[in-house]
This record gives structure tokens, sequence and C-alpha cells, in this order.
């Protein structure tokens, strides 16, 4: 009797919120499930190669993302580029049981491409555009593994040189072996010397905001409205830091907890 008691008694089991093990993720996932915590919700991390995949199949209620890698998944044929119709393209291709929170606006990681200051001032931009007119003789890298657009708007671009990693890739950039290099825009290993090639309306390349999805029916309006006030706090720059920390070996629930510090939820 006593026993049956006290398992009467117990709380709710913890909300799962899923992950990749890379620190990206790690980042978000312990970001999203903080502000569960703060909702005053139990909360368990759970890392998996597919976290979309365990999502669907109800081993965990949160995964936070991207909404152009999302989209990629329920509809990679999609035409959708801007962040306002990436977003809706992706709230429309979800399947049943399944929905999506708030878009960060300020915060992304789309692919772009890194050009030297010298390219850059020779062709007299700095958006994606300059090197759409600059198309013909571009000699494009990106790190082996990567999957980059084939095309910006109207410029098909070459195969890309393949690199072991990204040091390799922008040296090089930097030695003029090549013209650009893929990389994205909240990449925390991008060199100095570097310019990023910037994205102008209307959007020529696919919109990546964090977003959550989470399971229909499943969550609070406390907790849904937890979740959402991450959109409202976090920016590309804050994401770039806190993931370069968490390569470096820092704990993610430690770094999350000290950016939540300066910059509170719901305020």
């Amino acid at each position: 009797m006593l026993i049956a008691g006290c398992a009467a008694h117990q709380g709710p089991s913890p909300l799962s919120v899923g992950t990749s093990p890379d620190p990206q993720s790690q980042v978000l996932a312990h970001l999203y499930a903080s502000a569960l915590r703060g909702a005053g919700t139990a909360v368990r991390i759970a890392p998996l190669a597919d976290p979309v995949a365990g999502l669907d199949a109800g081993e965990f209620t949160v995964v936070p993302g991207f909404t152009g890698r999302f989209l990629a998944m329920f509809a990679r044929d999609s035409a959708a580029r801007s962040d306002r119709s990436v977003y809706w393209a992706l709230a429309g291709a979800l399947p049943e049981g399944l929905a999506v929170g708030d878009y960060a606006m300020s915060a992304e990681d789309k692919p772009t491409l890194a050009v030297t200051k010298a390219t850059a001032t020779a062709w007299g931009g700095t958006d994606l555009r300059a090197l759409v007119r600059h198309c013909a003789g571009l000699a494009v890298g990106g790190v082996a593994g990567g999957h980059a657009p084939t095309a910006i708007g109207r410029c098909v671009l070459p195969k890309p040189r393949e690199f072991p990693d990204e040091a390799a890739m922008f040296a090089a950039l930097h030695s003029r072996q090549i013209t650009a290099a893929w990389t994205s825009t909240a990449d925390p290993d991008v060199p100095d010397g570097a310019v990023l090639l910037t994205d102008t309306r209307p959007a020529l390349v696919r919109a990546e905001n964090v977003v959550p999805l989470y399971r229909r029916n499943e969550l609070s309006e406390a907790q849904l409205l937890a979740i959402n006030q991450v959109a409202g706090v976090l920016d590309t720059e804050a994401l770039i830091d806190m993931r370069r920390q968490v390569e470096g070996g820092a704990d993610p629930q430690v770094v999350v907890d000290a950016f939540l510090d300066e910059h509170p939820l719901g305020r």
C-alpha cells in the first residue's frame, strides 16, 4: 500500500527535448529546455541521430532546429526562400500531430559564401548579388560532406572543390586557390579576413531561422508560451558565441544559463 501510495503521488513524466550531438544542436536543446523549466516543467534532453524522426515517433515532445532544414525534410521541392514564406511553408507541410512554434527573426544559420576583402572590393559589393554578377569563372570550395545550394539566383555554381576541414578551405580562400568558400551565417570559425556575403531581398537562399517543432496537444499554454519566448531574445551573434563556447569544451547548460541571465525570457 505504501508503494502504491508513493507511485500515485509521483509527478508527471518529464518532457523530452530531442537534439543531435553537434554543439549547435546542444545549445538550442538546452535553451528550449531551460525555457520549459522556467515555466515549472521537468525536462530531459536526449540525443538522437535523427531527432525529427524521434519527434514524429513520440519519443520527444520538442525538437528545435532551423526552418529551412525542417522544410527540406517535409517539402524538399518547396520554392520558398524568405524568412516568412519558409516558415509558413513549413507550417503547412508538417504531418498531422506536429506543429511549429514561433521562429526567431534575428537568429539564423543559413548557407552563404565567404570571399576575401580584396574580392569584395573588386566586385563592388558584399551581398550575394555581387557574386551573381561575377558568376563566370568562379572557383568555389566546401568542406567534404557538406550540402550547399547548386545555384544562387541565375548563377549556376561549379561543383565545389572539397577540403577536409574549414581551416584548409579558408587557407585556400586566403591564397586565392578558390574565389569563394561555402560556410554559414552562424559559423563561429569564419576567419576575420573573410567577408560573408549577405542575402538581401528578395532572398536568393532559403531561410534558416531558429524554430521549435513540437507534438501537437502535448504542451500546455504556459509551456508553449515559454518556448515561443526564445524567439524574442536569441540572435545570430549570441548563437555564434554560444556555439563557439561549446565547441571549445564548455558545458552547454552553463553557457545557456549565462545567456539567459543576461537575456531573461518574457521581459
